[in-house]
């Protein structure tokens, strides 16, 4: 069966909530307050399916000089005090029955077709401490590279910040600046006045 991939909906909060506090010490635990928070204010927040059900999710934030949400991540602060223009994933998370089935490639695919056509750059991290070999693999064939290290205050953890250019950016900022064509591809996963609208911005 294909992959699909979508909006989150906000009944889904609760499986989602579940499915990144199974997923190990690769990914951040996470309260109900804090995927709430995220549920209003990230830009993109989209779902897999797989065969019916639920397979993963992706969250990001955009970063602009004229908008910032604001996000509370000791990472996206890195990458926000070295760049100001940015998309920033937060997490991606895959259920462990799913790994290795092309979610994951599936999720980078649709987040870099977004994220390219608004933002020069899209950063993340991976953990150095927990088996990384696998993630930083799967993240250089996607072309990023690692732009320095962080430890994060929090928790500790040592943190490859990783980031790659995006090379239809300058094309499409230069033919359209911000005013894309009309076209439901082009179409942003969220809402992102709602995202505004959340942070009274």
């Amino acid at each position: 069966m294909s992959i699909v991939i979508r909006d989150v909906r906000e009944h889904e909060l609760d499986s989602i909530l579940a499915l990144n506090n199974a997923a190990g010490p690769v990914i951040l635990p996470l309260e109900a307050t804090r995927l709430r928070r995220f549920f209003d204010t990230a830009e993109y927040f989209r779902v897999a399916e797989r065969d019916g059900l639920m397979a993963g999710f992706l969250v990001g934030f955009g970063r602009t000089p004229e908008y910032d949400p604001g996000h509370d991540s000791s990472n996206y602060d890195w990458f926000r005090q070295r760049h100001e223009r940015f998309f920033y994933i937060d997490r991606i998370v895959v259920a462990s029955r799913r790994r290795g089935g092309g979610v994951g490639r599936a999720f980078y695919a649709d987040v870099q077709s977004y994220a390219e056509l608004r933002y020069p750059l899209l950063t993340c991290e991976v953990f150095i401490e927990h088996d990384s070999d696998p993630a930083r693999v799967f993240h250089g064939s996607f072309g990023f590279q690692e732009v320095g290290q962080h430890v994060m205050p929090e928790n500790g953890v040592r943190a490859s910040m990783l980031m790659k250019e995006l090379c239809s950016y300058a094309w499409v900022r230069e033919h359209y600046g911000d005013e894309l064509p009309n076209a439901p591809w082009l179409t942003r996963p969220r809402d992102l006045s709602q995202a505004r609208r959340a942070t009274g911005t």
